[in-house]
């Protein structure tokens, strides 16, 4: 599910190589991934008034669902220079 996330995220934004994203599973089946992205590109991920943002939660739930697992994600800028 990683992966796919990354795809997404890639082909948003323009600065690819500050993606950065955390995964963080515990015992109950819940997925925690915190994305780092530059600054410029953080528009572009979120979207207007979050829509973009919320599409791809809800891609990753169902993604996640079929897996019978939860999924969460939390967006972020990602300060440091490449």
């Amino acid at each position: 599910m990683k992966e796919i996330l990354q795809c997404i995220l890639e082909n948003l934004a323009d600065n690819k190589d500050s993606i950065e994203i955390l995964e963080t599973v515990t015992d109950d089946n819940h997925i925690k991934y915190e994305v780092k992205v530059a600054s410029a590109d953080m528009g572009k991920v979120i979207g207007k008034q979050g829509k973009v943002a919320k599409s791809i939660r809800t891609l990753m739930k169902s993604l996640a669902s079929k897996e019978k697992k939860t999924v969460s994600i939390e967006f972020a800028e990602n300060n440091e220079e490449k």
